[in-house]
């Protein structure tokens, strides 16, 4: 067996949400040395460039969590053309959505209606479009941006496990995003809706957004909030962050141009940086 399949089966009996929150307790403390002390060590396991940070005095931070979530300086990440890249990380997958089909890992794939909380209409502009994960590492920033510029229609919360999202977990979990507790927030763009789905992990303590503060945990069903009055965010705003990584899924009811010359599975990229440009004919 080989130890990336081992890490994944092992993950399976562990009280998943126990260990999140305990953690995330941990992340919250305002003790001086404990907190300075979880910082420092965190940038030396993980190599934290923190000559980027806006705040690079990480001592100045009041928490881990404040430090985890931290803003970059101005001119850190500028914008490309066309659609972005939502954040730092790795480009896991992308591609276009077959029959409401989309590609997890080599061999595994799963159900943009299942990614989305269940609800068939909810799902169904997304079942002929396109999609894109990007994998947020420990070292990574940790705020999610938006792609293109979009008013929100729905935010979803929908309940699960909280599995790891590296790799090796993609590899050997089936259906992995579409089981962990997950945030889906639907947009309107001048390009048709597109789902931003903030997949939670092992010991992330809480996901964020810029109109509702931390909405997650939320409980043990699916819940769903419209919005009556117009929340729009600009192309390259932030929209969202993660206490601790884990993982963006976006959904299109078109196809996206992906730069398929200039990207490949497994790239690093960057916040801003253009996944395509759109060409008007």
């Amino acid at each position: 067996m080989s130890p990336s399949k081992l890490f994944a089966l092992i993950q399976y009996p562990l009280p998943h949400h126990l260990i999140s929150r305990l953690v995330g307790l941990l992340a919250e403390t305002r003790i001086g040395w404990l907190k300075n002390l979880l910082i420092k060590a965190f940038i030396r396991r993980f190599k934290v460039d923190m000559s980027q940070a806006a705040e690079h005095d990480p001592t100045a931070y009041a928490c881990f969590n404040a430090f985890f979530t931290r803003a970059l300086k101005a001119d850190a990440r500028p914008l490309g053309e066309g659609l972005l890249c939502p954040a730092d990380g790795t480009l896991s997958q992308f591609g276009v959505t077959r029959h409401g089909t989309l590609v997890q890992a080599k061999g595994q794939a799963y159900s943009v209606t299942s990614l989305l909380g269940g609800d068939m209409q909810r799902a169904e502009p997304f079942r002929q479009g396109s999609f894109a994960t990007v994998y947020l590492s420990p070292r990574d920033y940790h705020r999610v941006h938006m792609p293109l510029t979009g008013t929100l229609r729905e935010m979803v919360y929908v309940p699960g496990r909280i599995f790891s999202v590296n790799q090796a977990t993609a590899d050997h979990v089936p259906a992995l995003f579409a089981r962990n507790e997950r945030l889906v927030c639907i947009f309107d763009t001048e390009h048709g809706p597109m789902a931003m789905v903030l997949v939670g992990a092992m010991i992330v303590a809480g996901i964020e957004t810029v109109w509702a503060g931390q909405v997650t945990p939320l409980g043990n069903e699916v819940q769903s909030i419209r919005f009556d009055t117009p929340i729009t965010l600009e192309r390259g705003a932030e929209m969202g962050r993660f206490k601790l990584g884990s993982t963006v899924v976006m959904c299109f009811s078109e196809e996206m141009p992906f730069d398929e010359d200039a990207l490949a599975f497994g790239d690093t990229v960057r916040m801003g940086q253009s996944l395509g440009e759109f060409h008007n004919p």
